[in-house]
């Protein structure tokens, strides 16, 4: 869980940082949230052809292998003098991340009988809405009070502690002898339907989040210090989600996705209703 956990302060600075890091970096805002953006998209992308790649590797080497990117990577961030080194820092712990996850949840829930196994991701989950909890708000204070690159090098103290507490106690079991290496129903068709609708959903939510202090601070005029408690609800919002999701889960699988969507879905569309008319803001400029 800690791993977990650190991936995410590892993944979201920037979000809370936009106008710090535009203005330290000289860059625009939306440059900025390329960095978030981008991380999105390599983590996307990389995933299925990683996991592909390595996929006869025994797990405990491959995630050691991803902690110690994150590492490295995080303090060649925070020591970053241009935005092109801070990018390409943010894509090797982009590529990290984006195998972790794929490796990470079989490998946790294989440690568990299959009628728990719900809420072994379900804890999984807890861990990074935790991340969005304490990690997101303290990085924004933080990197605030000291400048960018702290909360940015975090990760890498936290990494370093699950990668010698993964070394040490992980077994060393090739991927075939994981007990949840198979489905116990396979169906291609529905697994399609699952990752079309995953990767709609996360890209969805990336595009938001990436944003939402901008949003919050012109467009819903809260101050600085309210975006950070808005932030801390908004994990704390995601902490209770995923608690529930865990146990249902394990009775009510086919449903429990189908609601989690719409409850996103809804809440997006909160959020642009929320926002300006385009059509007066266009004229208001004219």
């Amino acid at each position: 869980m800690l791993a977990a956990f650190t991936f995410n302060p590892a993944e979201n600075p920037p979000i809370g940082l936009l106008e710090l890091n535009s203005e330290n970096l000289r860059v625009s805002l939306s440059a900025v949230g390329l960095l978030v953006t981008g991380y999105g998209v390599t983590v996307a992308v990389a995933s299925v052809p990683l996991a592909h790649v390595l996929r006869a590797v025994p797990r405990r080497h491959v995630l050691t292998g991803l902690l110690a990117a994150l590492v490295v990577s995080s303090p060649v961030a925070a020591l970053a003098t241009s935005y092109g080194l801070l990018l390409a820092a943010r894509l090797l712990t982009a590529l990290a991340q984006a195998l972790f996850w794929a490796v990470m949840g079989p490998v946790a829930a294989g440690l568990f009988a299959p009628e728990v196994r719900g809420r072994v991701v379900g804890a999984l989950s807890v861990a990074g809405s935790l991340a969005l909890v304490l990690g997101v708000p303290a990085g924004t204070w933080l990197g605030r009070q000291s400048g960018w690159p702290v909360p940015v090098a975090v990760p890498a103290a936290l990494g370093l502690v699950s990668l010698v507490t993964i070394a040490a106690l992980l077994p060393t079991t090739r991927p075939e002898e994981e007990r949840a290496a198979y489905a116990s129903r396979p169906d291609a068709r529905r697994f399609g339907t699952v990752l079309t609708t995953g990767t709609l959903s996360a890209a969805g939510a990336f595009t938001g989040h990436t944003y939402i202090v901008t949003f919050l601070g012109e467009v819903s005029g809260f101050s600085p210090s309210t975006v950070s408690a808005l932030f801390v609800a908004f994990g704390a919002a995601c902490l209770a989600g995923v608690s529930v999701t865990g146990a249902l889960l394990d009775r009510f699988p086919d449903s429990a996705l189908s609601t989690a969507v719409a409850t996103q879905a809804v809440g997006m569309l909160g959020l642009y209703a929320a926002g300006p008319d385009p059509v007066a803001a266009g004229c208001s400029s004219c």
